[in-house]
């Protein structure tokens, strides 16, 4: 990675005062929340995960940032709305920061794949602006494989209009995983050496385009039970308003996934995890905080939790304001999880659960111990994710999330449904 460049000190205030440069627009469209049942929580614990990290190195005039809100079902999975086509057809898909390929069902689907018989399906006669290219391509997630053929079509998302992607229509979906999410597809926002085909990131081309001013993004995720929306995508910078100041920015070790250095984890003042350091990797396509079985063993020793299957534990709902706080040491600034954010609870009728949001998982990335900070985190913690330049290098800003009030949430609401008719 190379040193960043010298800029001009108004470049340099500007992340200090965690502001927009003058001129920034937040575009915002309408968001909704899903409740499903507890019979899909497993299934949908895994929903859009890698089945390995592949290894490095393998072949595989806009200034206003771009705001996407986002869904939320069971806390499991964030997603929001894109078009593609002419006029555009209209999908929700996961916002991805662990893949880097857009893809949808398509209306060529295998009669047999049953997901498509439950979701949208893009139609290529249907647009104007479609242009074939054929390729095959397969994905393999941790639920499932998907395959189809790639095409090219005009993407719609947060009010950026007209960029030409190359996307994945999905003819087979091999997961049931797959037919009961509500996303219909997936949406990713790693690096290009993650891509299959060699496909270019939808993120890429709408900067190389010119419809977005810089590659960078952020996320809020809401996890408020009591607030209807999921939160918000922001591209080509983020909200101060969704985060407490100051942000805490850390370089990206390894350009691939958005992974980045972590000094140690602390659960209470007794015991403490990845001791040496250790890498993490922060992806919103994970519900949960992923790392080394025995680490994971140890931290629900320390606060009690009783373990399932796959590597999951549940907590007892009465301890919750007994646990102790687990701290991330991040940049040299502690990033604390209290239970209220790292125990995922949900009722159904008269049945209350909680689930531990700590999942042993061991992942083969040396040299260092892997961990993944995914929703239970990043709920907690807004994360800007700006990939740099060829001089600079990405990195990635944390900050304390600001819990959003009922009465700015239907404000923001009706000034998104406003902006998205114009």
């Amino acid at each position: 990675m190379s040193p960043p460049r010298l800029l001009p000190l108004l470049l340099l205030l500007l992340p200090l005062l965690n502001v927009e440069p003058a001129g920034a627009t937040l575009i915002r469209i309408p968001l909704r929340r899903v409740h499903p049942g507890l019979r899909t929580l497993n299934l949908l614990r895994g929903w859009g995960k890698p089945a390995k990290l592949p290894r490095l190195g393998a072949p595989s005039p806009g200034d206003k940032p771009a705001l996407v809100p986002l869904s939320k079902f069971l806390d499991a999975q964030y997603f929001g709305e894109i078009g593609l086509g002419t006029p555009p057809q209209n999908f929700t898909v996961v916002f991805d920061t662990g893949s880097s390929n857009l893809w949808v069902p398509s209306r060529r689907c295998h009669f047999f794949s049953v997901p498509c018989w439950f979701h949208h399906r893009f139609n290529p006669n249907a647009s104007s602006s479609f242009q074939p290219n054929g390729t095959k391509f397969a994905i393999q997630y941790g639920t499932g494989r998907v395959d189809g053929i790639l095409s090219e079509d005009k993407l719609t998302i947060g009010g950026i209009k007209g960029a030409s992607v190359i996307f994945g229509e999905a003819l087979w979906e091999s997961s049931l995983v797959f037919t009961i999410s509500r996303p219909d597809g997936i949406l990713g926002l790693g690096f290009p050496i993650l891509a299959v085909e060699g496909v270019p990131p939808p993120l890429d081309v709408l900067v190389e385009q010119g419809l977005l001013d810089k590659p960078v993004f952020s996320f809020y995720l809401n996890r408020d039970s009591e607030v209807a929306d999921g939160g918000e995508l922001v591209l080509g910078g983020s909200d101060p308003a969704h985060y407490i100041p100051p942000l805490t920015f850390v370089p990206v070790t390894v350009p691939a996934y958005w992974q980045i250095h972590m000094e140690r984890v602390t659960v209470g003042s007794g015991l403490t995890l990845c001791a040496r350091g250790c890498a993490a990797i922060l992806d919103t396509g994970t519900p949960v905080i992923i790392g080394p079985t025995e680490e994971i063993r140890a931290l629900h020793e320390a606060i009690g939790g009783i373990p399932l299957l796959a590597g999951e534990y549940i907590i007892r709902c009465s301890e919750i304001p007994k646990l102790p706080t687990v701290s991330l040491l991040i940049g040299g600034v502690w990033f604390n999880l209290t239970a209220q954010d790292y125990v995922i609870q949900f009722a159904q009728g008269d049945v209350r659960l909680c689930l531990s949001g700590f999942r042993a998982l061991d992942i083969a990335l040396p040299p260092v111990p892997v961990w993944i900070l995914g929703d239970v985190f990043l709920g907690a913690y807004v994360a800007v994710f700006d990939r740099g330049d060829m001089k600079s290098g990405a990195r990635v800003g944390l900050a304390r999330a600001r819990p959003r009030s009922r009465q700015a949430d239907l404000g923001r609401r009706e000034t998104a449904q406003a902006q998205y008719r114009g």
